[in-house]
């Protein structure tokens, strides 16, 4: 389903099951809230006991029950209050853990291709989200959706002690529900301009710190300072006027306040001369006034919240409604012998014009090693993506062993096609936390197979703490060679039977290239692996060598044949890329 097509009901469906555990903390949470508004109406009924009996009357000893009185409800009020943050604390809390649960998931079941349509910023801000859905489930904002309604109870209790001043109350309440309906709108908008905003600052601030490296070294200061001014700059401008809405609107509802506490005392002004009230009881009034009014300020003044909980709904309802990969297959295959066939598969970018791979047909049958060569955008790393099935064809089909990969889920996919990419990533924590990332049920034996096959293992115990080793953000503090070995084994620590590499040299100097030309070639023994290379001493040891053109494969056969200018031949120099 494509999230953009999703309905506003259908991006929402995925909070229902959520909460759903929760309800009865949130039923609980009502039930003590109204005991708290219900305490609430002691402060108003104790005013007006005060003037209306204990001064009119000097009555001392009533006073003293009424302070006894109202120290009992503070304080059971203060215990229900406590009582109620910690439940809500605790539901969100349980809430924040699922859905965290459910979109890390989500994450890692999406095709690589959805994961590429989107910047990584994109995905960095669906966590933010997942903060904004806590905190308004759990804060002030949740407080307010369950007292809101208390507001009715307050002025029913105004029509009781001073019926002459209700009216003015009742007449006001519409101008405070149009200024909360009109600042939400006004509000939704605005805050999606400014997320968006402050979301390009953020990706061009990710640029600059994964591209630390570049920008120092050829000095980008210059170059990046204008889109950074420029992207901060509507940040600010959108923020800004996000900021004179919201003033504009808590400014009118503090005005209004104002405007219906004097109305109120006017009128009961009247009515105190017409004896038609006390002053005990236009002071109460006045007072549950205030709380009235209160909570439809405090829903003008959050709006924002309300509304980036919604957009953050919504957001996060787009991506849950996005199909994922296989999770589980029906059946539990056996390791297969590894044998890849292509059935005119053909695959396009998104926004790419021309097809990446056009109808490509091949049989890879192990075991051996193949190299694949052609110039840039000939369609090299996307073969190798469909191949392991990162890539879904958009038509034909890619077979493992005389099975549709599509049917397969990805880890056993990787255990199956071992992928080394050409830009190779290695997480925070040691080499051998990385080695056995893929695979944590592999013991030793396994980690110093792989590690010993592509030449790791002397280069790491050579170090002082071996494989403990802190391999520092990203690889940093290992040499590019290092990494380069630690990808390869980390591919290889599953002993998959199909071995896919693009660039393995890449890191390497000539003396690591002849090792790791050597260690494939055991490897191809009874493996099948592929290479997409242009390196002469790998396309050498190659059995056959395919060469692509534009998504088509336009040559094939042995080194010699395939690329004699690089591996030496008879046939003399051929421009790789083109149709000989």
């Amino acid at each position: 389903m494509d999230g953009a097509k999703t309905t506003k009901a259908q991006r929402r469906r995925w909070l229902g099951p959520v909460l759903r555990p929760v309800k009865p903390v949130y039923r609980e949470v009502a039930v003590m809230s109204l005991f708290v508004n219900c305490m609430a109406l002691a402060t108003p009924i104790f005013v007006l006991q005060v003037y209306d009996r204990v001064v009119f009357y000097a009555g001392l000893s009533t006073l003293k029950g009424l302070v006894v009185g109202m120290i009992l409800v503070l304080a059971f009020d203060l215990i229900l209050r406590q009582s109620r943050a910690r439940m809500l604390q605790k539901a969100a809390l349980q809430i924040d853990a699922v859905v965290g649960r459910k979109l890390f998931d989500k994450l890692m079941s999406l095709p690589l291709a959805e994961l590429e349509r989107r910047p990584a910023t994109f995905w960095q801000a669906l966590f933010r989200d997942l903060e904004v859905v806590r905190n308004t489930l759990s804060g002030a904002s949740a407080v307010l959706v369950i007292d809101l309604p208390f507001a009715v109870l307050f002025l029913l209790l105004v029509f009781v002690i001073a019926e002459p001043v209700a009216w003015v109350m009742l007449a006001a309440l519409p101008v405070f529900l149009l200024l909360a309906i009109r600042s939400g709108q006004v509000l939704n908008r605005t805050n999606s301009a400014e997320r968006q905003a402050a979301f390009n600052r953020e990706r061009l601030i990710g640029e600059v710190v994964a591209g630390r490296s570049t920008v120092k070294a050829l000095a980008l200061d210059d170059w990046l300072r204008p889109k950074w001014e420029h992207f901060h700059a509507g940040t600010i401008e959108r923020s800004l006027e996000r900021g004179s809405h919201t003033d504009g609107y808590v400014n009118i509802a503090a005005v209004a306040t104002v405007a219906t506490t004097v109305a109120v005392t006017t009128f009961g002004a009247i009515a105190i001369v017409e004896q038609q009230l006390t002053i005990g009881a236009l002071i109460a009034a006045n007072i549950l006034v205030g709380r009235i009014a209160a909570p439809f300020n405090q829903l003008v003044s959050s709006w924002r919240n309300y509304a980036s909980y919604n957009q953050a709904i919504e957001r996060l309802g787009e991506v849950f409604a996005l199909p994922g990969e296989v999770q589980r297959p029906a059946v539990e295959m056996e390791r297969p012998k590894g044998e890849l066939s292509l059935d005119q598969v053909s695959f396009t970018y998104p926004d790419g014009e021309a097809p990446a791979l056009d109808g490509l047909r091949a049989q890879i049958k192990p075991p051996g090693m193949l190299g694949i060569v052609g110039a840039n955008g000939s369609g090299k790393t996307t073969l190798l993506k469909v191949l392991q099935g990162l890539y879904a064809p958009d038509s034909g089909r890619v077979l493992l062993d005389g099975a549709d990969l599509a049917q397969f889920s990805r880890p056993e996919i990787s255990g199956w096609i071992g992928y080394v990419p050409q830009e190779n990533v290695l997480f925070g924590g040691t080499i051998r936390d990385n080695l056995l990332a893929g695979a944590p049920e592999a013991g030793d034996a396994e980690l110093l197979r792989a590690a010993e096959l592509v030449g790791l293992h002397a280069r790491v115990v050579d170090l002082p703490e071996g494989y403990g080793t802190d391999v520092g953000e990203g690889g940093m503090r290992l040499a590019g060679g290092v990494r380069q070995r630690i990808a390869i084994a980390r591919a290889l620590i599953k002993d998959p039977p199909v071995v896919l590499l693009d660039e393995p040299s890449s890191n390497l100097d000539h003396q690591g290239e002849r090792e790791l030309t050597q260690a494939l070639a055991a490897l191809a023994a009874d493996h099948m692996v592929v290479a997409v290379t242009h390196s002469a001493t790998l396309l050498a040891a190659c059995r056959i060598v395919v060469v692509l053109d534009r998504g088509r494969i336009v040559r094939v056969g042995p080194p010699h044949e395939a690329v004699p200018e690089l591996v030496g031949g008879a046939d003399g120099p051929v421009r790789l890329g083109t149709t000989p």
